[in-house]
Protein backbone atom coordinates (compact mmCIF):
# COMPACT_ATOMS: atom_id res chain seq x y z
CA UNK A 1 0.00 0.00 0.00
CA UNK A 2 1.49 3.65 -1.32
CA UNK A 3 1.20 6.87 1.54
CA UNK A 4 -1.38 7.97 -0.72
CA UNK A 5 -3.55 4.88 -0.77
CA UNK A 6 -3.14 4.47 3.29
CA UNK A 7 -4.30 8.50 3.81
CA UNK A 8 -6.92 8.18 1.35
CA UNK A 9 -8.68 5.03 3.35
CA UNK A 10 -8.24 7.47 6.66
CA UNK A 11 -10.22 9.95 4.91
CA UNK A 12 -12.87 7.35 4.34
CA UNK A 13 -12.93 5.80 7.54
CA UNK A 14 -13.19 9.00 9.75
CA UNK A 15 -15.82 10.45 6.92
CA UNK A 16 -13.54 13.47 6.42
CA UNK A 17 -13.23 15.68 2.77
CA UNK A 18 -9.71 16.24 3.13
CA UNK A 19 -6.44 14.24 4.19
CA UNK A 20 -2.74 14.04 3.93
CA UNK A 21 0.41 12.81 5.68
CA UNK A 22 3.33 13.87 7.18
CA UNK A 23 5.80 11.80 4.87
CA UNK A 24 6.13 9.08 2.75
CA UNK A 25 6.91 5.59 3.40
CA UNK A 26 8.55 3.15 0.65
CA UNK A 27 5.66 1.28 -1.19
CA UNK A 28 7.84 -1.96 0.73
CA UNK A 29 7.22 0.10 4.35
CA UNK A 30 5.23 -0.66 7.19
CA UNK A 31 4.78 1.65 10.45
CA UNK A 32 4.20 4.84 11.97
CA UNK A 33 2.02 7.13 8.56
CA UNK A 34 0.67 10.49 10.59
CA UNK A 35 -1.90 11.45 8.69
CA UNK A 36 -3.58 14.93 8.87
CA UNK A 37 -7.32 14.87 8.54
CA UNK A 38 -9.88 17.73 7.96
CA UNK A 39 -8.88 21.07 8.86
CA UNK A 40 -5.41 19.91 9.79
CA UNK A 41 -4.15 19.29 6.62
CA UNK A 42 -3.49 22.65 6.87
CA UNK A 43 -0.74 22.47 9.43
CA UNK A 44 1.47 19.66 7.86
CA UNK A 45 3.97 21.98 6.54
CA UNK A 46 4.52 23.83 10.34
CA UNK A 47 4.71 20.49 12.10
CA UNK A 48 8.37 20.59 13.84
CA UNK A 49 10.94 18.72 12.26
CA UNK A 50 11.87 15.58 14.35
CA UNK A 51 13.75 13.01 14.17
CA UNK A 52 12.84 9.25 12.40
CA UNK A 53 13.32 6.18 13.26
CA UNK A 54 13.39 2.71 11.35
CA UNK A 55 14.42 -0.91 11.78
CA UNK A 56 15.78 -2.62 8.56
CA UNK A 57 17.00 -5.60 7.54
CA UNK A 58 19.53 -5.79 4.54
CA UNK A 59 21.24 -8.74 2.70
CA UNK A 60 25.16 -8.61 1.90
CA UNK A 61 26.42 -9.47 -2.11
CA UNK A 62 23.91 -7.77 -4.16
CA UNK A 63 23.03 -4.52 -5.95
CA UNK A 64 19.84 -3.55 -7.15
CA UNK A 65 18.90 -0.45 -8.80
CA UNK A 66 16.35 0.64 -5.85
CA UNK A 67 18.57 -0.26 -3.25
CA UNK A 68 16.24 -2.61 -2.13
CA UNK A 69 15.25 -6.29 -3.11
CA UNK A 70 12.42 -5.25 -5.31
CA UNK A 71 14.33 -3.86 -7.88
CA UNK A 72 16.88 -5.23 -10.82
CA UNK A 73 19.58 -6.80 -9.79
CA UNK A 74 22.76 -4.98 -10.58
CA UNK A 75 25.76 -7.10 -9.26
CA UNK A 76 26.71 -10.12 -7.25
CA UNK A 77 29.67 -10.46 -5.51
CA UNK A 78 31.32 -13.00 -2.71
CA UNK A 79 30.49 -11.85 0.77
CA UNK A 80 33.78 -12.61 2.96
CA UNK A 81 32.83 -10.12 5.68
CA UNK A 82 31.44 -11.12 9.12
CA UNK A 83 29.06 -9.53 11.92
CA UNK A 84 32.27 -8.07 13.46
CA UNK A 85 33.34 -6.18 10.06
CA UNK A 86 29.74 -4.85 9.46
CA UNK A 87 29.92 -3.73 13.21
CA UNK A 88 33.05 -1.98 12.87
CA UNK A 89 31.67 -0.27 9.26
CA UNK A 90 28.26 0.90 11.03
CA UNK A 91 30.33 3.43 12.99
CA UNK A 92 31.57 5.79 10.03
CA UNK A 93 27.66 6.20 9.37
CA UNK A 94 26.92 7.47 13.11
CA UNK A 95 26.69 11.33 13.01
CA UNK A 96 26.32 13.71 10.18
CA UNK A 97 27.31 12.31 6.91
CA UNK A 98 26.78 13.06 3.06
CA UNK A 99 24.13 10.91 1.19
CA UNK A 100 23.07 11.02 -2.36
CA UNK A 101 19.36 10.51 -2.67
CA UNK A 102 18.80 7.60 -4.46
CA UNK A 103 16.87 7.65 -8.35
CA UNK A 104 13.74 5.53 -6.92
CA UNK A 105 12.72 8.24 -4.53
CA UNK A 106 9.59 10.86 -4.56
CA UNK A 107 12.29 14.20 -4.76
CA UNK A 108 11.57 16.08 -7.94
CA UNK A 109 13.61 17.03 -11.09
CA UNK A 110 11.79 20.00 -13.17
CA UNK A 111 8.68 19.29 -11.39
CA UNK A 112 9.26 15.27 -12.05
CA UNK A 113 9.51 12.51 -9.43
CA UNK A 114 12.90 11.26 -9.57
CA UNK A 115 10.86 7.38 -9.21
CA UNK A 116 9.57 8.58 -12.54
CA UNK A 117 12.92 9.37 -14.31
CA UNK A 118 13.88 6.06 -12.93
CA UNK A 119 11.34 4.22 -14.76
CA UNK A 120 11.89 5.44 -18.09
CA UNK A 121 15.97 4.25 -17.55
CA UNK A 122 16.64 8.17 -17.16
CA UNK A 123 19.30 8.75 -14.34
CA UNK A 124 20.38 12.65 -13.29
CA UNK A 125 22.35 14.10 -11.23
CA UNK A 126 22.07 14.14 -7.88
CA UNK A 127 24.07 16.38 -5.31
CA UNK A 128 25.10 14.60 -1.81
CA UNK A 129 23.37 16.58 1.10
CA UNK A 130 24.02 16.37 4.92
CA UNK A 131 21.50 14.15 7.23
CA UNK A 132 22.08 12.77 10.67
CA UNK A 133 22.05 9.62 11.86
CA UNK A 134 21.66 10.13 15.65
CA UNK A 135 22.26 6.35 16.56
CA UNK A 136 22.44 3.35 14.16
CA UNK A 137 22.62 -0.47 15.65
CA UNK A 138 23.38 -3.60 14.66
CA UNK A 139 20.53 -5.92 16.43
CA UNK A 140 20.12 -8.99 14.46
CA UNK A 141 23.02 -10.93 12.37
CA UNK A 142 23.00 -14.14 10.35
CA UNK A 143 26.18 -14.74 8.73
CA UNK A 144 25.05 -18.03 6.64
CA UNK A 145 22.68 -16.20 4.65
CA UNK A 146 24.42 -12.76 5.01
CA UNK A 147 21.08 -10.78 6.40
CA UNK A 148 21.49 -8.32 9.18
CA UNK A 149 19.14 -6.02 10.85
CA UNK A 150 19.71 -2.21 12.31
CA UNK A 151 18.02 0.15 14.24
CA UNK A 152 18.29 3.32 13.04
CA UNK A 153 17.93 7.12 14.50
CA UNK A 154 17.72 9.59 11.97
CA UNK A 155 17.08 13.39 10.76
CA UNK A 156 14.00 13.80 8.39
CA UNK A 157 15.05 13.72 4.63
CA UNK A 158 16.99 10.55 5.39
CA UNK A 159 16.76 7.53 2.83
CA UNK A 160 17.77 4.22 4.65
CA UNK A 161 17.82 2.45 1.43
CA UNK A 162 20.60 4.51 -0.22
CA UNK A 163 21.98 4.22 3.80
CA UNK A 164 22.15 0.20 3.33
CA UNK A 165 23.64 0.60 -0.35
CA UNK A 166 26.39 2.86 0.99
CA UNK A 167 27.41 0.43 4.06
CA UNK A 168 27.51 -1.95 1.22
CA UNK A 169 29.79 -0.20 -0.84
CA UNK A 170 32.07 0.03 2.50
CA UNK A 171 32.09 -3.43 2.72
CA UNK A 172 33.15 -4.15 -0.76
CA UNK A 173 30.15 -6.75 -1.44
CA UNK A 174 27.18 -4.21 -2.13
CA UNK A 175 24.32 -4.78 0.39
CA UNK A 176 20.01 -4.12 -0.76
CA UNK A 177 17.39 -3.58 1.77
CA UNK A 178 15.01 -6.18 2.23
CA UNK A 179 12.33 -4.68 4.93
CA UNK A 180 11.55 -1.36 6.75
CA UNK A 181 9.59 -0.25 9.47
CA UNK A 182 9.51 3.16 9.96
CA UNK A 183 9.17 2.90 14.44
CA UNK A 184 9.07 6.36 14.75
CA UNK A 185 7.91 9.96 13.41
CA UNK A 186 6.57 13.73 14.06
CA UNK A 187 7.05 12.28 17.66
CA UNK A 188 4.72 9.65 17.47
CA UNK A 189 5.95 5.98 18.23
CA UNK A 190 4.53 2.51 16.76
CA UNK A 191 3.20 2.26 19.92
CA UNK A 192 0.57 5.17 19.56
CA UNK A 193 -1.19 4.15 16.25
CA UNK A 194 -3.98 2.24 15.54
CA UNK A 195 -3.98 -0.56 12.56
CA UNK A 196 -6.79 0.04 9.59
CA UNK A 197 -8.47 -2.94 11.21
CA UNK A 198 -8.36 -1.79 14.85
CA UNK A 199 -10.19 1.60 12.95
CA UNK A 200 -12.67 -0.36 11.25
CA UNK A 201 -13.68 -2.98 14.29
CA UNK A 202 -15.00 0.25 15.62
CA UNK A 203 -18.72 1.09 14.09
CA UNK A 204 -19.14 4.44 15.12
CA UNK A 205 -17.58 7.59 14.16
CA UNK A 206 -17.49 9.09 18.00
CA UNK A 207 -15.51 5.88 19.09
CA UNK A 208 -13.05 6.26 15.94
CA UNK A 209 -12.80 10.81 16.73
CA UNK A 210 -11.79 9.62 20.12
CA UNK A 211 -8.73 7.67 18.80
CA UNK A 212 -7.83 11.22 16.95
CA UNK A 213 -4.94 13.68 18.03
CA UNK A 214 -5.80 17.26 18.44
CA UNK A 215 -3.38 19.33 15.73
CA UNK A 216 -2.28 21.90 18.68
CA UNK A 217 -0.47 18.69 20.27
CA UNK A 218 0.99 18.07 17.48
CA UNK A 219 2.41 21.28 16.79
CA UNK A 220 4.19 21.70 19.69
CA UNK A 221 4.72 25.20 20.33
CA UNK A 222 3.93 27.72 22.75
CA UNK A 223 0.21 29.05 23.47
CA UNK A 224 -0.66 32.17 23.49
CA UNK A 225 -4.78 32.69 24.68
CA UNK A 226 -6.23 35.74 23.11
CA UNK A 227 -9.39 37.95 24.10
CA UNK A 228 -12.69 37.72 21.86
CA UNK A 229 -11.79 40.65 20.15
CA UNK A 230 -8.50 39.43 19.15
CA UNK A 231 -10.27 35.84 18.00
CA UNK A 232 -12.27 37.57 15.49
CA UNK A 233 -9.35 39.52 14.24
CA UNK A 234 -6.89 36.94 14.05
CA UNK A 235 -9.59 35.05 12.51
CA UNK A 236 -9.74 37.80 9.56
CA UNK A 237 -6.29 37.59 9.04
CA UNK A 238 -5.23 40.47 10.79
CA UNK A 239 -1.87 41.17 13.30
CA UNK A 240 -2.05 41.07 16.92
CA UNK A 241 0.24 43.43 19.34
CA UNK A 242 2.57 41.81 21.33
CA UNK A 243 2.43 44.02 24.10
CA UNK A 244 -1.65 43.02 24.49
CA UNK A 245 -0.69 39.19 24.60
CA UNK A 246 0.83 37.15 27.34
CA UNK A 247 3.40 35.08 26.79
CA UNK A 248 4.35 36.04 23.18
CA UNK A 249 8.14 37.82 24.69
CA UNK A 250 10.16 36.13 21.97
CA UNK A 251 10.37 35.86 18.06
CA UNK A 252 8.90 32.76 17.10
CA UNK A 253 5.62 30.15 16.32
CA UNK A 254 2.63 30.21 18.73
CA UNK A 255 -0.36 28.11 18.32
CA UNK A 256 -3.37 30.41 19.33
CA UNK A 257 -6.13 30.13 21.47
CA UNK A 258 -9.53 31.70 21.65
CA UNK A 259 -10.71 32.38 25.11
CA UNK A 260 -12.97 29.47 25.28
CA UNK A 261 -9.65 27.32 24.82
CA UNK A 262 -10.37 26.75 21.09
CA UNK A 263 -7.55 26.68 18.43
CA UNK A 264 -7.63 29.25 16.11
CA UNK A 265 -4.02 28.87 14.26
CA UNK A 266 -0.47 29.74 14.28
CA UNK A 267 0.74 32.56 14.71
CA UNK A 268 4.44 34.21 14.13
CA UNK A 269 5.55 36.75 16.86
CA UNK A 270 8.39 39.77 15.51
CA UNK A 271 9.76 41.59 18.05
CA UNK A 272 11.20 43.92 15.58
CA UNK A 273 7.79 44.70 14.38
CA UNK A 274 5.78 44.49 17.83
CA UNK A 275 3.23 41.91 16.29
CA UNK A 276 2.02 38.64 16.03
CA UNK A 277 1.25 37.62 12.91
CA UNK A 278 -1.13 34.85 11.31
CA UNK A 279 0.82 31.89 9.97
CA UNK A 280 -1.97 29.97 9.26
CA UNK A 281 -5.62 29.87 10.77
CA UNK A 282 -8.56 27.62 11.15
CA UNK A 283 -11.74 28.20 9.25
CA UNK A 284 -14.23 29.56 11.12
CA UNK A 285 -16.57 26.35 9.89
CA UNK A 286 -13.07 23.83 10.66
CA UNK A 287 -13.83 24.06 14.46
CA UNK A 288 -13.90 20.35 14.90
CA UNK A 289 -11.89 19.48 12.12
CA UNK A 290 -8.49 19.80 13.29
CA UNK A 291 -7.34 16.87 14.81
CA UNK A 292 -4.34 13.76 13.34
Amino acid sequence: MTSFAATAKCRRLFGTKKAGHTGTLDPMATGVLVAALGAATRFIDLLPSSEKAYRADFRLGETTDTLDSTGTVLTRSPVTCKKEDVALALERFRGEIMQVPPMYSALQKDGVRLYTLARQGIDVPREARPVTIAALELIAADEETNTYTIDVRCSAGTYIRALIGDLGAALGCGAVMTALRRTAANGQTIDCCHTFEAIEALETGDARQKLLIPVEQMLQYDGVTVTEAQTTRFQNGGELALDRLRGADRDGLYCVFAPDGRFLGVGEARTETGALYVKKNMTKDAANERRA
